[in-house]
């Protein structure tokens, strides 16, 4: 299987005030996970294998949940070509050099 991209927004249904200690649980999950990923200010874009991303996508619902959503909604865009495709193919010209 090729290498691909997959965004994922999640909108916990939580309090205002606990929205961001809720997606940050999430992203803590990509973190661990060990896939590259990009932080966004309205979704995390990672990028792997299919089955990878899909198994973080399915379990974000769970850690949603587990940090008090009663409910979770996501949007989930997938990018792929047989090939592959990369991030860096996609922003590497924009990213400022340090």
């Amino acid at each position: 299987m090729p290498i691909v991209n997959v965004s994922l927004q999640v909108l916990p249904s939580v309090p205002q005030e606990n929205i961001y200690p809720v997606v940050d649980k999430v992203i803590e999950l990509i973190r661990d996970s060990g896939v590259k990923y990009i932080v966004g200010p309205m979704e995390t874009t990672m990028e792997g294998e299919f089955d990878t991303l899909m198994e973080i996508v399915k379990k974000a619902q769970t850690v949603c949940c587990e940090a008090g959503a009663k409910r979770v909604i996501s949007v989930v865009k997938i990018d792929y070509r047989p090939e592959g495709v990369t991030i860096e193919e996609k922003i590497g010209k924009y990213q400022k050099e340090a």
